[in-house]
């Protein structure tokens, strides 16, 4: 009897703890390639703020990915070279708004 009633017992509490594992979440499923760009240019904005993180992080997500195995062109790595001296530049000159938009601008093509 008392065998009956250890099998009793041990039997409930794994279908109890079966049916607790059952409700538990599944795991998170991998980052799709977006969700791992959208990190990224999140880590890499760092610590700017307002318009400047916003330009950034469009001109961040709106970058396509360099197919793998191929590198850059000079010209594309110019013109990031450039997009980063001008955007460093209006950030130390503490531009905003439209000021900033026709400050990058000018830099951008001269």
């Amino acid at each position: 009897m008392n065998k009956l009633l250890s099998l009793l017992a041990i039997s409930l509490s794994l279908s109890v703890g079966a049916a607790y594992a059952a409700d538990a979440p599944a795991a998170p499923a991998a980052k799709s390639a977006q969700q791992s760009k959208m990190a990224t240019c999140n880590q890499d904005a760092g610590d700017k703020k307002g318009d400047e993180r916003k330009a950034f992080m469009k001109e961040c997500l709106s970058a396509k990915p360099v197919a793998a195995g191929k590198t850059a062109s000079p010209k594309q790595l110019a013109q990031q070279e450039k997009m980063k001296a001008c955007n460093k530049d209006a950030g130390d000159k503490a531009l905003k708004g439209a000021e900033r938009k026709k400050f990058m601008s000018a830099c951008l093509k001269g």
